[in-house]
């Protein structure tokens, strides 16, 4: 077959054309891909400004967060501070307190008892004795040559008081051998009585002491007979 002029330039015109589509579409992917790029470069951008945005919001919540801690632990301290010190104040206040009492129901056993046929030779405040690594403190301690009265002073009295008079009483005389002859006797006073200590008291043959003007009387009836520990 035989290639004619015509022939050449019409195969001229189609590579030209072939030519053209192939720059045109490298042209149009060479754009897509620098949109793409340049898309993918404002979705990273505005997620790294997300992310410090986040990271600076983060980082307010935490300082935020250690500030309230702060002031939290300030404040925690500042009340157990503040409770520390209530609890000296009523510590002091009923240290003072039962001294008081003390000072006022000592004096007055050295006559109260005498009338309920127990006279009395010796009056001891805050006796202490140690045995066995334990300790039995005495508030008042009555004596004469035949009995020997422990009294128990509280600025308020309750039953569990009462209750643990009768405790030291069962252990008096381990502690005190020194009265083992003499009949022991107990009694209970304060400034204050809740409800029913009294009567408790006066049930297991306890004396029971209370304020009276600016003294102190035993309150039990004339019909009370104390027991013998």
């Amino acid at each position: 077959m035989t290639t004619t002029a015509d022939d050449v330039w019409r195969l001229l015109a189609e590579l030209t054309a072939a030519q053209k589509e192939t720059e045109r579409f490298i042209k149009e992917q060479a754009e897509e891909t620098a949109r793409v790029r340049q898309e993918t470069e404002r979705a990273i951008k505005e997620r790294a400004e997300e992310i410090a945005l986040i990271r600076e919001e983060t980082e307010q919540m935490r300082q935020k967060t250690e500030q309230i801690r702060q002031e939290t632990d300030r404040q925690m301290q500042e009340t157990a501070r503040q409770i520390k010190e209530v609890n000296k104040q009523i510590g002091n206040l009923g240290g003072k307190w039962g001294r008081f009492v003390e000072n006022m129901v000592a004096p007055a056993c050295e006559t109260i008892f005498l009338s309920r046929g127990i006279p009395v030779h010796q009056v001891s405040q805050r006796v202490k004795k140690r045995l066995n690594n334990q300790t039995l403190e005495i508030d008042v301690l009555v004596s004469n040559e035949n009995h020997v009265l422990v009294v128990e002073v509280k600025s308020s009295l309750g039953v569990d008081n009462v209750k643990e008079l009768i405790e030291d009483l069962q252990e008096f005389k381990q502690f005190f051998p020194e009265y083992n002859q003499k009949q022991l006797y107990g009694a209970v006073a304060g400034i204050e009585i809740e409800e029913g200590a009294d009567k408790y008291a006066y049930r297991q043959g306890l004396f029971v002491l209370a304020q009276s003007g600016e003294t102190v009387n035993i309150i039990n009836n004339e019909q009370f007979q104390p027991k013998a520990w």
